[in-house]
This record gives C-alpha cells, structure tokens and sequence, in this order.
C-alpha cells in the first residue's frame, strides 16, 4: 500500500530543448521555456494551471493540503518567459500501511519513494514537450535527492515513456482498488 507522507527541495533549472517542427512544419518556439524549482510567487498561478488542467479541483486542492501539511516537496514549474504554464509536484509516500512503520523500521530503513502528483499543463501550451521536461526534470531532482522510486496515479499510455511500469510488478498496490495499468511505478535505483 502507498499512502502519501512529508523531500528535499533541489535548486537548479533546465531549458528545453531546441525547438521541433509539429505535423504542420510550424516550430515551436519551446526553448523559450524554462523548467525551474517552484517559487513561493508561482503558487497562485500553480493552482490556476491545475484547475484548467483537470476536470475539478482535486488535484488543485491536493496541492494545497500538502503545501498546508507541511510536507517537504519538490516542486517544478515550467517558466515560458516569466509565465508558468506547467508544474509538477513530487512528495515522500510511505511504503505498506502507515500503522506499520515501527515494524519497518526494525528491519532497516526502507528505500524512499516519492509520489508524483500532479503534474499539469497550461491547456493551451499542451502538446509541446512540456509535460515531458518537467517529468524528465522531476525524476532527475528526485535521483539527486536520493529516492529509490517513483509512483504515480496516470495515465497508462503517458508515463510508460519515461520507463514506468505497472507497481503491482514490485508487488506494490495503492491504497484504494484502481485497474493494475494506471499505478504505476519507476526504479530510480535497483533494489
């Protein structure tokens, strides 16, 4: 079972690469865009994205009740000149059931895992890349900030790109029935 719990916030950014041609031949103008740690000045701009993003206010409110939990988080927008239109947002989770941690613990540390959740994009910039450099930029930061792993509640036919696989094949299952192909997991480590 996986169940949301409190990472360390890394500090550097990546622009995107060169600009590429869609079906049309137009060139896009991506390296214009910036994916830098998120600032306390882009919160409300965060929550506007993920609310254009999503059909309701879930995840634009989960955002909001981690920030007021006082996890600790990495956080990643995308900058396009000055105006964020992309974020994604990465929190510890705990691995088996919460009541069970002192257990855990007697058997030696875990490895940390981190939650990727949510990660959106400005509808109208959708389609350009911009989603996969904050995942790709994302799962660099949680590497860096020494996670083990990563999960995520998505889609099926997006995340797999990035090498996710379904978690039941580490024997892993969320802590609410969803179908096996949208809980996904990434080894950032073995073992």
């Amino acid at each position: 079972m996986v169940t949301l719990s409190g990472a360390s916030r890394s500090v550097s950014s990546t622009r995107l690469p060169t600009p590429r041609a869609d079906r049309g031949g137009e060139r896009r103008g991506v390296s214009e865009i910036v994916i830098r740690p998120e600032r306390d000045s882009d919160r409300e701009a965060i929550r506007r994205i993920n609310l254009a993003a999503f059909d309701g206010p879930v995840e634009a409110g989960l955002v909001d009740r981690l920030r007021s939990a006082g996890c600790d988080f990495l956080s990643w927008v995308a900058d396009e000149r000055g105006d964020v239109v992309g974020h994604i947002l990465f929190t510890p989770v705990t691995i088996g059931d919460p009541s069970e941690t002192s257990q855990q613990a007697s058997l030696g540390n875990p490895p940390r895992v981190a939650g990727l959740a949510p990660m959106a994009v400005r509808p109208d910039r959708q389609g350009r890349g911009i989603g996969s450099a904050l995942v790709e930029r994302g799962l660099a930061a949680c590497r860096d900030a020494g996670f083990a792993a990563v999960v995520v509640l998505g889609h099926a036919d997006y995340y797999p790109r990035f090498g996710f696989r379904p978690a039941s094949r580490w024997e892993l299952r969320y802590e609410v029935d969803v179908p096996d192909e949208v809980f996904l997991a990434l080894e950032l480590r073995r073992g």
